[in-house]
């Protein structure tokens, strides 16, 4: 399929967002800086409600076309690029949406509800030939091909594997804010019964770069990338899905990746990465783009790195016909898709027993988080030893992790 062609070689790029709330914000304050800068211009909304004045504030909002029929609004705006910011179970549909009209594509992780959507996706933008960024941000960080150097040079001797802890915060309002949080699967809507995938835990959605973060660290980002996936996935929470989990991870070199994460930490803190070596660590906070070197025979070395910000490269990319590549395109994320699927066809998550966890008040006046005691301390632990809940001695952790290849 003939993509949309850019106009004139400086003119913006007009840009479509599908879902500027929630997390949605983030990606309008982004296409403010980006359309100030004269790189895109917002051509156009897709929100149930639409966005007031003040949500537009820095726009021309009588330029802005607003419509909740995503395909309609594409068609009336002509528009380049959408950026989709959708409900998870919505990222296929909307993503073929915009590829039959040869739209190019900023799409939210997880990229897909299941490897199955996953590929049909992947399938549907490849045949229609367009360019689609999946929006991992912390992959355009600059520290990850400085650390990827760092290992292979030798800086801190022979790999031995990969852990990353997790451990935010999450009110019980978070899982009310929409009718799939914290959802495993949800009713279609068809009043037939039937329901979809939706797949909203802990490192499927909130601390997923975690997880991407790691396997891209690795090398090992591919979906034939990974031999085995052993799952932990527990609930303090009164959902579905899993707020407090780990994954151990085999690739095909005979890597070993662990994440450990929670929604449910005591005192929240900025996620990591470590890389573990014969004769020292790395370790990348991935949203501060910080990284610390420790290792045999010198000092701490510390450096922050700058990052290329995923909408700014889809635009590269698109400019330079192809020859600036796609930091985060869908085949990069095959692994990470994989690691979802796990999830997915693992059973339920364990509720935690009632003494496990306590309530605490949140920040926003009469609610509450649940706190999930000594959490802080397992993600920590089991990022510095490569080991799940259980072999960490967790009193609630079941004796055997699910495990699937």
């Amino acid at each position: 399929m003939r993509t949309r062609d850019s106009g004139p070689e400086h003119e913006p790029v007009p840009v479509v967002l599908a879902g500027a709330r929630g997390h949605g914000r983030w990606h309008l304050n982004n296409l403010r800086g980006l359309a100030e800068a004269g790189r895109v211009k917002l051509a156009g909304v897709c929100e149930l409600r639409p966005l007031d004045a003040a949500e537009l504030d820095g726009f021309e909002a009588d330029d802005v076309v607003q419509s909740a029929d995503f395909g309609e609004l594409l068609d009336r705006t002509g528009a380049r690029i959408a950026i989709i910011c959708t409900p998870i179970p919505t990222h296929t549909d909307l993503a073929l949406v915009a590829a039959q009209r040869g739209v190019h594509l900023l799409l939210e992780k997880p990229p897909a509800p299941s490897y199955a959507e996953y590929e049909r996706m992947a399938a549907g933008v490849a045949e229609a030939g367009i360019a689609c960024q999946i929006g991992f941000q912390s992959l355009g960080s600059h520290a990850v091909s400085h650390i990827r150097d760092l290992v292979r040079d030798g800086a801190i001797g022979e790999p031995l594997g990969i852990g990353a802890a997790g451990a935010w915060a999450r009110d019980e309002a978070y899982y009310r804010r929409a009718p799939w949080a914290g959802r495993r699967h949800l009713d279609d809507g068809s009043g037939t019964g039937r329901t979809v995938d939706v797949v909203d835990g802990v490192l499927t959605n909130p601390l997923a770069h975690a997880v991407a973060t790691s396997l891209a660290l690795d090398g090992a980002t591919g979906g034939d990338d990974l031999t085995a996936i052993r799952t932990e996935l527990y609930r303090a929470n009164d959902i579905e899905a899993d707020d407090t989990s780990c994954v151990e991870l085999t690739t095909r070199t005979g890597s070993r990746v662990t994440v450990a994460a929670t929604l449910c930490a005591e005192l929240p803190d900025e996620p990591y990465v470590i890389v573990h070596g014969s004769r020292g660590r790395i370790t990348f906070w991935y949203k501060q783009d910080r990284v610390l070197v420790q290792r045999a025979g010198h000092g701490p070395e510390e450096t922050v790195h700058g990052r290329t910000d995923l909408l700014a490269n889809l635009i590269d990319h698109l400019a330079t016909d192809g020859e600036t590549p796609l930091l985060v395109p869908p085949a990069a994320t095959g692994a990470f898709m994989r690691v979802v699927e796990a999830i997915r066809r693992a059973p339920a998550p364990l509720a935690l027993p009632a003494d496990a966890w306590s309530t605490v008040p949140a920040d926003k006046p009469g609610v509450v988080r649940r706190v999930v005691h000594g959490a802080d301390g397992l993600v920590a632990a089991s990022a510095d030893g490569l080991t799940g809940f259980a072999g960490l001695g967790a009193s609630w952790a079941r004796s055997g992790a699910e495990a699937s290849s």
